[in-house]
């Protein structure tokens, strides 16, 4: 598929390879939704095919298992000679829909490569001495053979248990396992495809909101305007201001202790962040060591630090290139309460001939930016 210099490159089989022509002009309509690891990433590909054409067979055999083992899609847009993968997954479902004139529809459905870690599932498998990041690391290797590289960054407090105090097992399957491990030490974890198609990087480690912003996304600016649409909203009952308690070893009072929602790699990007309207008492920490404690404490700050939200639409062709989730990026002709940068929670690209929108999520901690200006 090409658009006013917009290419959409399609890869697909048990190894990813380029997709025959004949595959490539049957389809008519991409959707891809992509996040900051609340959710895997997905995908839809809508085929139009006649009622008797062998694509159907074909995609019938491979979406629902019949003899083949995994069918894997991969997507990457080239847009003004810059490529941009988009997603890397399996194929999960395969729908056929009606048509007109003899012509009906497929529709295939898939996930990120996370959709393999749901199907692996050891309960009770024991990681005895083993810290946090290396039980994510011993997880994600079973992995590595198709393309996926691990990206593991240790948190505060990862040390690892005493085998006479306790052995860590795991709970559920692959997937469930490091997304828990990952919201109890307020980390994220996705899968981002890339940098060359059949490889992704496995990220397990915080939020990360600095680095080079995005170009902005402009409105109310006449011709500069660059988004169809693109509003905010200001929630000040989203902040919570967590206290965890530590027990004092003589005396085995607990010492409440606030715990902030800024760290170096989530610095705030509101000027003016909301008091807390509520303070929350994380009482059962008292009877945990200092790092566990500590590190509920992060975790519930991570998940309740923003209250600026912003959505919208733009158009890529006039945006001039893909904005990426899990960046940030400027924002400006908002006014003075909402200009400024945010962090990209997600993105959600939906590509036809001739057309290429996407739909995204903003979000940040406070009011008026921290900088007097934003790359354009």
């Amino acid at each position: 598929m090409a658009n006013s210099g917009i290419q959409l490159a399609l890869h697909v089989g048990p190894v990813p390879l380029p997709a025959p022509a004949e595959l490539v002009r049957a389809l008519t309509r991409v959707k891809v939704e992509m996040g900051s690891g609340e959710a895997q990433g997905g995908f839809d590909l809508t085929f139009d095919l006649p009622q008797r054409s062998p694509l159907r067979t074909l995609f019938l055999v491979s979406g629902g298992g019949g003899g083949v083992p995994l069918m894997r899609v991969a997507l990457a847009v080239t847009i003004n000679g810059r490529s941009e993968p988009l997603i890397d997954g399996i194929a999960t479902h395969v729908e056929m829909l009606p048509g007109e004139g003899g012509v009906g529809q497929v529709l295939v459905r898939g996930k990120d490569l996370s959709a393999l870690m749901a199907v692996i599932e050891i309960p009770g498998l024991p990681f005895p001495a083993m810290p946090t990041s290396a039980r994510v690391l011993l997880v994600l290797a079973k992995y590595a053979a198709l393309g996926v590289i691990p990206m593991v960054i240790p948190s505060l407090a990862d040390v690892p248990p005493l085998p006479i105090q306790r052995i860590p097992v795991q709970r559920g399957n692959d997937y469930e396992y490091v997304a828990q491990l990952a919201r109890d030490v307020g980390y994220v974890f996705y899968l981002e495809p890339g940098p060359a198609p059949g490889t992704s990087k496995a990220y397990w480690g915080p939020e990360i909101r600095v680095g080079e912003p995005q170009p902005a996304l402009t409105t109310n600016m006449d011709a500069s305007t660059n988004v169809e649409q693109l509003g905010f909203r200001f929630d000040r009952e989203r902040k919570r201001l967590p206290i965890v308690f530590f027990q004092e070893s003589a005396s085995k009072a607990p010492i409440p202790v606030p715990i902030p929602d800024v760290t170096p790699l989530n610095p705030p990007l509101g000027a003016l962040p909301p008091l807390p309207p509520k303070i929350e008492q994380l009482s059962d920490t008292a009877q945990m060591s200092v790092g566990d404690a500590l590190l509920k404490g992060l975790a519930f700050a991570a998940k309740h630090s923003d209250s600026v939200f912003g959505s919208g639409r733009l158009d890529v062709t006039r945006y001039g290139r893909v904005l990426r989730s899990r960046r940030l990026v400027g924002v400006r002709g908002a006014g003075l309460p909402f200009d400024g940068l945010y962090y990209v929670k997600s993105v959600t690209h939906e590509i036809e001939r001739g057309s290429y929108k996407q739909s995204f999520e903003l979000a940040r901690n406070g009011l008026v930016s921290t900088v007097p200006r934003v790359p354009v």
